[in-house]
């Protein structure tokens, strides 16, 4: 009997059933993972793929543009809007699915855009499968109109031969006014994202959202479409007053005019700017500088011309001497530039020089250096200071405009004839510590936040008190040895004259919605107080008598009816000795309540003694003022004499620019000779009829001292018989006289701007 084989039993062990069990739990867990991440998505972020699905879509899914909003002047003019264009596209696939559609749509196409039809036919030879093919860009309304009705179902005129053409909406920003304001507005891209101005600060307010038209099928696999609308951005309600912004380019375009290749083959000035801002909000009122620009066309090459040129790098070019303003753009230079030369160029032009450019401010600075004497106590308003020409301070002879002297100077003397020995007398009294804490106050060296895109860092172009040693406070006290930017001096000047209040400036009052519901009112505010009410008051004082007083230096800045305040100023730049001048007037209407304040700046002049340039400054000004404060419902406070009525009537009809005449404010430092002696411990305390008498017989004794001068042939000015310096008789007055500062090197001396470390651009 044969024996029973047993048969092999693969048995399931314990062991496989738990391999099987956690093979099973993982299994489970990975499922469990991705529904709960599937269920994440949608809930979070399903809307988002939804759309990256739909976008892939060619012809089915169209992103729906929206508008940038508008930007408004404060009476409501409009400066900047959005305007709907069409771009022509062709659907080379749909076209091409029946050949009988060809022949109607290409003759539809050349009767209606004139397009070449031999064109059309080789792209769609050659791209057979193509659905996105653009014709034509940004047609307007009117262009497609016509067409449109060929292509809509229902039209009267609708044509079903014509076939594989659409049109895909978008929008380009218009400028109605072309250059006008563009250094406040700025412009957009191609691709509607703001540059400069308020077109860049204000972005994200002025763009909306973008919408989307999707396609998809049903049940059925029929196309449906979704549309999900686009959100136009808010509009900007500007506090810039579109007929003062018209009066202000009116005058810098008229400069440039008279001045423009005048020395130099170039533009009137490197930079003119020009601010009026309402000196009790803080709103800006009128903002520009020349060169302008169109905005419909900023990449116009020809507004390039007359500029100092710039590198690669965005830095000047400087020219073979030390006395060459820089290098200045030509049409040849142009042609010849690289790409990125021209684009740091057209930044250069863009860029908006009342708020981008630093400089040094030269006298307008010298109300700030007397407020800061009274505010802390150091001086009272009382006393009065000798000044010989010059004033001893550390190792240098720091001169004063007068080579020969001020003789007996009071405070307000010192602003009116703008004495720079008694000012540094003054920053004496004061001490670096206190003197640095009130910059600070005043805001140099610190940002407005002005809401405007590129506004310039002064941080690090003022002194710290433990950096600052006695030659730089002198120089400091006259505003020289730091740099500021124009919209940093004027806020500061408003609040000097206002009660001490500081506001920051701004250029936008409220944001409205596409509807034309407020979504933001945007109301003064007020940082910080920089003087008391009696210290405003007596700087108004004295500002006044630079404009109104017989000595004073800014009396040719006054409009006619009008009593004004102001400053002027002449600051050098480095090295010194270039004989390159930054020229200025400072002032505010009317005198004895001012409610606009405007600031006027000339970065050297086309012209061939910059120092003596600063009526250039103080003329422009009255041009401004005497055609603004009458439209402004500013009344008249002053009789107004036949000379004044003539003058009134010859710059509204002949717009004539009066001829240039010297400036005591150009400053200056260097080693000179003299007695050092004399210049020590000049400063007393006198009752305000002393000081003035004592004024008086200063006066009397300089009303002649001119008159047996040589004339110098070239310029016209008298010639000191012992130091051979140029005089200027009349010194805005006809009492006064100035030394003119030799072309050897005037000013700080070499050694001595190096101690200063800063630079004027």
């Amino acid at each position: 009997m044969r024996k029973k084989r047993k048969k092999n039993v693969h048995k399931f062990t314990i062991g496989m059933k738990k391999k099987l069990v956690v093979l099973f739990i993982l299994v489970l867990l990975a499922f469990v993972g991705l529904g709960a991440r599937l269920i994440h998505i949608t809930m979070n972020n399903g809307e988002e793929y939804e759309k990256q699905v739909l976008s892939q879509q060619q012809y089915d899914s169209t992103t729906l543009p929206f508008r940038r909003g508008e930007i408004l002047d404060a009476n409501g003019t409009i400066l900047a809007y959005s305007e709907k264009v069409y771009n022509l596209v062709l659907d080379a696939k749909l076209l091409l699915r029946d050949e009988k559609y060809l022949e109607p749509t290409l003759k539809a196409l050349v009767t209606y855009f004139k397009l070449d039809a031999s064109e059309i036919r080789s792209y769609l030879s050659d791209h057979p499968t193509s659905q996105y093919y653009v014709l034509a860009k940004k047609l307007s309304y009117d262009q497609i109109a016509d067409f449109q009705e060929l292509i809509t179902l229902g039209s009267e005129k609708y044509d079903e031969n014509i076939q594989g053409i659409w049109f895909e909406s978008g929008y380009i920003r218009k400028y109605p006014n072309n250059s006008m304001a563009c250094d406040v507005i700025g412009f957009t891209t191609g691709d509607n994202y703001g540059m400069y101005g308020l077109e860049e600060y204000y972005n994200d307010v002025l763009s909306g959202t973008a919408g989307r038209e999707y396609g998809y099928l049903d049940d059925d696999s029929k196309l449906e479409r979704t549309t999900i609308p686009a959100t136009d951005g808010d509009s900007i309600v500007t506090t810039i007053d579109g007929n003062l912004q018209n009066i202000v380019e009116k005058y810098l375009q008229e400069f440039n005019d008279e001045y423009s290749n005048n020395v130099r083959e170039a533009n009137g000035a490197n930079n003119v700017g020009c601010i009026m801002m309402d000196v009790n909000s803080g709103e800006i009122l009128a903002m520009a500088s020349y060169p302008f620009y169109d905005l419909n066309n900023p990449r116009d090459t020809s507004r390039l011309i007359g500029m100092p040129s710039v590198d690669e790098k965005g830095n000047k070019v400087k020219g073979e001497s030390v006395f060459d303003s820089g290098v200045y753009i030509t049409q040849e230079m142009i042609d010849g530039f690289t790409d990125e030369q021209l684009y740091q160029n057209y930044n250069a032009l863009w860029k908006n020089f009342c708020i981008s450019d630093t400089y040094e401010p030269g006298s307008v600075a010298k109300p700030f250096t007397v407020a800061t004497g009274l505010e802390s106590g150091s001086i009272t308003g009382n006393e009065v200071y000798s000044c010989p020409g010059f004033l001893h301070v550390g190792d240098y002879d720091i001169k004063c405009h007068n080579r020969n002297g001020d003789g007996y100077v009071s405070v307000e003397r010192g602003i009116e004839i703008s004495c720079n020995v008694a000012m540094m007398y003054i920053g004496q009294s004061i001490g670096v510590n206190t003197f640095s804490e009130f910059q600070r106050i005043f805001g140099f060296g610190l940002k407005t936040n002005i809401d405007l895109a590129g506004e310039a860092r002064t941080e690090g172009l003022t002194y710290s008190a433990s950096d600052m040693g006695p030659t730089d406070l002198a120089v400091n006290t006259f505003g020289q040895g730091f740099n500021v930017d124009m919209i940093e001096m004027i806020s500061a000047y408003c609040s000097l004259i206002n009660g001490g209040y500081f506001y920051e400036p701004h250029v936008v009052k409220k944001i409205v919605n596409s509807s034309g519901a407020t979504v933001k009112n945007i109301e003064p505010r007020i940082l910080r107080q920089t003087v008391s009410q009696s210290t405003s008051d007596k700087i108004r004082q004295y500002c006044e008598a630079v404009v109104m007083g017989d000595e004073g230096t800014g009396r040719t800045a006054r409009p006619a009816g009008y009593r004004i305040i102001g400053k002027t100023g002449t600051a050098q730049t480095l090295p010194r000795g270039n004989r390159q001048y930054v020229v200025s007037f400072m002032g505010a209407a009317p005198a004895d309540n001012p409610k606009v304040a405007i600031y006027v700046v000339i970065d050297r002049p086309n012209v061939l003694i910059q120092e003596t340039a600063t009526r250039l400054a103080t003329v422009l000004v009255k041009k401004i003022l005497t055609e603004a404060l009458p439209y402004m419902n500013v009344p008249m406070t002053e009789e107004l004499s036949e000379k004044e009525i003539q003058e009134l009537e010859e710059l509204r009809e002949k717009m004539v620019t009066p001829a240039i005449v010297e400036n005591p404010d150009a400053a200056g430092t260097e080693g000179s000779s003299g007695d050092e002696s004399s210049s020590e411990g000049s400063s007393s305390m006198l009752t305000p009829e002393e000081a003035k008498a004592l004024e008086a017989a200063e006066k009397s004794s300089k009303s002649s001292i001119w008159q047996a001068f040589d004339v110098d042939p070239q310029t016209g000015y008298y010639i000191d018989p012992e130091t051979g310096d140029l005089l200027d008789p009349n010194n805005g007055s006809p009492t006064g006289y100035e030394v003119l500062p030799d072309f050897d090197g005037t000013g700080v001396s070499e050694s001595a701007a190096a101690a200063s470390g800063s630079s004027a651009q």
